[in-house]
Formats: C-alpha cells, sequence, structure tokens
C-alpha cells in the first residue's frame, strides 16, 4: 500500500517497551502518521538506512551507545545525514537545548511526555503542518 503525501514516517528509536507501544499509539492515531520503531541504536540505524524515514524521533539513553553517539553516526552517513532528529530524554536540562542545536537537533522533549501534546510538540519542532486526526 501506497502512503499519501500527506502522510510522515517517523522512526522512534527507544530501549524500552511500553514507551515504544505508547509512543507508536499517540503519534498514529493523533497524528496519523506512519511509525517505525527500532529497540537499540543499532536496528535504528539500520531502519533509518533502509526507510529513509522523514524524521527520527530518538532516546537519549540508550543501552549499548546513547543518542548523541547515534546521532554522529546518523549525521556521517550520507543516506540519513539530512533526516531531522527530535530527542525524547529523561535528561533534559538547561544547558543541553544549546547543544542539541549545535549539533542539528531540530527540539527535544522531556520524558515524562503528555500523549496528548506530544504530536504538536513533534511538529512544531519539525516544522510540520498538522491535519486533526482526533
Amino acid at each position: 500500500m501506497e502512503t499519501t503525501i500527506a502522510t510522515k514516517r517517523i522512526l522512534f528509536i527507544d530501549d524500552e517497551l511500553h514507551v515504544r507501544q505508547v509512543v507508536k499509539a499517540c503519534l498514529e492515531a493523533l497524528g496519523g502518521w506512519d511509525v517505525l520503531l527500532a529497540a537499540s541504536a543499532q536496528e535504528g540505524l539500520v531502519k533509518a538506512v533502509s526507510a529513509q524515514p522523514d524524521a527520527i524521533l530518538l532516546d537519549v539513553m540508550l543501552p549499548e551507545i546513547d543518542g548523541l553517539a547515534l546521532l554522529q553516526q546518523l549525521k556521517a552517513n550520507s543516506v540519513t545525514q539530512s533526516i531531522p532528529v527530535v530527542f525524547l530524554t529523561a535528561r533534559l536540562s538547561l544547558t543541553e537545548p544549546q547543544r542539541f542545536q549545535e549539533l542539528g537537533v531540530k527540539g527535544a522533549i522531556a520524558k515524562p511526555f503528555n500523549s496528548l501534546t506530544l504530536v504538536p510538540q513533534i511538529a512544531n519542532a519539525l516544522g510540520w503542518n498538522l491535519e486533526t486526526h482526533y
């Protein structure tokens, strides 16, 4: 099945199963987006290369390598370097947003997040227009 031009595809990389499930449900139901999931940095890198998503939502705290290291790998790969990234993290300090901008990250959303505002937060960070799906 071919996706419509308005349907955005997001790759969400997070090692916590319940967080992946909740975020997927929110983004699909409230945003109307197609959501791909990855449980590790390595799986995320493979899916980013193969699926070419419109954006990546990335947990900063991953077990094998952290989100910053994965971001560097994504930016170093010619296939994935232009895919915009938004961090979803429990470690959002006052100094990090400036660093995220320096790294080329489009935004950062704090965990715990509000499931009803997650879609608008991501869309705002990415500069996407939202169509109402709820």
